[in-house]
C-alpha cells in the first residue's frame, strides 16, 4: 500500500523530492503547497501527476507524511496541523524546530513523529550514539561562500558586509539556539546537530564567510565519554539557491526510502 506524501514548499528541494516521488514505488505525491496556489500549480504542471494544490495548513488533511521544506517563516503553518493530526512530519527547518519544543510534546500526545533529515551535515548517527552517554563538547564550524550568507538577519542587524570580502571573515560565534535565530536560512545543520546531541545551548557554532571557497564546508568536533569524533563535509551549493546544499534533497529522499526499505543501515 502506497503512503500518501504532501510537500510544503516547492523550491529547489521540494521540486527535487516531488520529481523523485512521482517515480518511486510505495509513495504517492498527494498534495503540495507553495507561496501561492498559482505558483504551486505552475511548478507541478510538468510532473506528470496532479497532486492536490492546497494551502499549507491543509497538507496534513491529504497525506500520511508531510515534508516541510519551506522558508522558516512558514514552518508553523505546515508543522502544527501535521503534528495535531498524528502524521509523520519530515522537517527541514530544524532551526525553527528549536524554538518549538511544544511540537515534540504534541507529537508524543498525538502519535505523530518528527523526522529531521541529516541534510547537508555528516555524522548525526555517531552523535546520536554518543548522546546515549555523556557529551562533553560539540562544535560546528561552517564556512560558506559569501553570497550564501547575504541577507541573513544577523549580518544586516550588525551591519556586516560580506559582499566584497577578499579574506575569510568569522561573522558569528555562539550557541545553536542563537545561530538559528541569527541565520534562519543558513544554519539548519547546526540545529540538527544540536537536536541529535547535546542540545542547543551546549552546541557551539562558528560561521565564516569565505571568499576563497566555492562550496559549503561543515566541520564537526565532538568529545564524549565513548568517543572523540572529527568529521568534515564539503557540499555543492544548489545551482538555484546558494544558501542550500545540493545534498539536502537527497537526504530527504534517503529518509523516505528508510521508511520502506527492507534493509536499514545506520542508527
Amino acid at each position: 500500500m502506497s503512503r500518501r506524501v504532501a510537500i510544503g514548499g516547492l523550491g529547489t528541494i521540494g521540486l527535487s523530492v516531488a520529481n523523485w516521488l512521482v517515480q518511486a514505488d510505495g509513495f504517492d505525491l498527494a498534495a503540495v503547497a507553495a507561496s501561492s496556489v498559482a505558483s504551486a500549480e505552475s511548478k507541478v504542471s510538468d510532473l506528470g501527476v496532479s497532486p492536490k494544490v492546497v494551502v499549507a495548513t491543509e497538507l496534513a488533511d491529504h497525506a500520511d507524511i508531510v515534508i516541510e521544506c519551506a522558508p522558516a517563516a512558514h514552518f508553523a503553518a505546515i508543522a502544527e496541523p501535521a503534528i495535531d493530526a498524528g502524521r509523520t512530519l519530515v522537517a527541514l527547518s530544524a532551526g525553527a524546530l528549536l524554538t518549538r519544543p511544544d511540537l515534540v510534546e504534541g507529537a508524543d500526545l498525538s502519535g505523530a513523529q518528527i523526522i529531521v533529515p541529516t541534510g547537508a551535515l555528516i555524522g548525526l548517527d555517531a552523535v546520536r550514539a554518543m548522546a546515549q552517554g555523556e557529551i562533553v563538547s560539540v562544535t560546528l564550524v561552517t564556512r560558506k561562500p559569501p553570497k550564501g550568507l547575504i541577507g541573513a538577519p544577523y549580518l544586516e542587524a550588525e551591519d556586516i558586509d560580506v559582499a566584497n570580502l577578499t579574506d575569510p571573515l568569522r561573522v558569528f560565534h555562539g550557541n545553536a539556539f542563537d545561530a538559528a535565530k541569527a541565520f534562519p536560512a543558513n544554519i539548519n545543520v547546526g540545529a540538527a546537530l544540536a537536536l541529535a546531541g547535546a542540545g542547543p545551548e551546549r552546541t557551539m557554532i562558528e560561521i565564516w564567510a569565505d571568499p576563497t571557497i566555492s562550496r559549503n564546508r561543515h566541520r564537526v568536533e565532538v568529545v564524549s565519554d565513548s568517543a572523540i569524533a572529527s568529521m568534515e563535509i564539503e557540499g555543492m551549493p544548489s545551482a538555484d539557491n546558494p544558501r542550500t546544499s545540493a545534498s539536502v534533497a537527497n537526504s530527504v529522499i534517503a529518509a523516505l526510502r528508510r521508511m520502506s526499505d527492507p534493509l536499514v543501515v545506520g542508527t
